[in-house]
């Protein structure tokens, strides 16, 4: 384990239909076959349409000095989708949200497990927040273009889906690639 990195922590197995299987797995080890982790993300943007994003510590395991989404981590052994969510904000930069009435804007299937994304307004006074020392360097607020510059600079973790991000957070609805628009519903 590297700096910043729990190996007490636990947590529950899913089936590849997201279904509890009632065992627990202890981080680090390896997954067996057919045994699926939630890892959940917090995009928090604000009313002047920026992305807040966090850069990770140099020791950090995958992806150091790297900048990042908002937070983002594993669930815990006993956590829902949200509640991880809410815990990961708070542990990383010591801000409090409800997300008691949302629920994760996409979700995609990785190897071993299923990342769950929220995607969210709040307008964050950086200089109220408490950065987790173990894994967070700095925020700072981005917009579109910013954050595609830093991707192509090779500053930013370059998920695939960040060119359409700053529009996903305010439809539910999938793309048309022939009429090169969205079908959304707000």
């Amino acid at each position: 384990m590297t700096r910043g990195e729990n190996e007490d922590e636990l947590w529950d197995i899913y089936d590849k239909e997201r279904k509890l299987t009632g065992r627990i797995h202890r981080r680090g080890d390896k997954l067996a076959e057919g045994d699926y982790h939630l890892v959940v993300h917090v995009c928090i943007f604000n009313s002047k349409n920026q992305l807040l994003i966090q850069q990770r510590q140099p020791w950090k395991k995958g992806w150091p000095d790297m900048w990042d989404l908002t937070v983002g981590g594993s669930a815990v052994a006993g956590d829902s989708s949200t509640t991880a969510a809410e815990r990961e904000v708070k542990e990383e930069i010591g801000l409090d949200i409800d997300l008691t009435n949302e629920r994760p804007r996409f979700t995609i299937n990785f190897p071993n497990g299923f990342d769950d994304y929220y995607l969210i307004t709040n307008d964050v006074d950086l200089e109220e927040l408490h950065l987790q020392e173990d894994e967070v360097q700095a925020v700072k607020w981005v917009d579109k273009e910013e954050l595609l510059q830093m991707v192509e600079n090779g500053e930013m973790i370059p998920y695939y889906f960040l060119n359409t991000i700053f529009e996903l957070k305010n439809f539910w609805g999938c793309w048309d690639p022939s009429a090169k628009s969205y079908i959304l519903k707000r």
